[in-house]
């Protein structure tokens, strides 16, 4: 399982590379691992006002279909359209191509409730 350093991460399985007052997100590996083929992706649209914690869109897969969140509030400056013809590069590159949205954030004190690499490998390897 590959959990990059560089990157943030929500106890809800989304990763999160800040990009200054930006926040790219993303399912990680261990999430589309779980989730198995993913076949469709629902995007939030842009402009969209989110909720820290609130859920914004779905990831279908042969298997479920689990809720995105919103790992900050703020709002939804772009997607990866994208997914819309290719879902399946959640799981061929979940950390690159994959991303699913890109939020422009509110209230940057929500940045310490997310986790560092070290933290996330303790919460999924348990």
């Amino acid at each position: 399982m590959h959990i990059p350093d560089d990157l943030q991460y929500s106890p809800d399985h989304e990763w999160i590379r800040i990009e200054g007052t930006r926040a790219r997100v993303g399912i990680t590996d261990y999430a589309q691992d779980a989730l198995g083929e993913v076949v469709f992706v629902d995007l939030p649209d842009v402009g969209t006002a989110v909720t820290g914690g609130a859920s914004i869109s779905e990831v279908e897969s042969t298997k479920s279909v689990s809720d995105i969140y919103a790992p900050l509030s703020g709002t939804i400056s772009e997607v990866n359209t994208d997914l819309g013809d290719a879902p399946e590069r959640l799981n061929e590159d979940p950390y690159g191509e994959g991303w699913i949205f890109v939020v422009d954030f509110t209230d940057a004190s929500q940045l310490d409730s997310l986790l560092s690499a070290a933290a996330y490998r303790n919460l999924v390897e348990g």
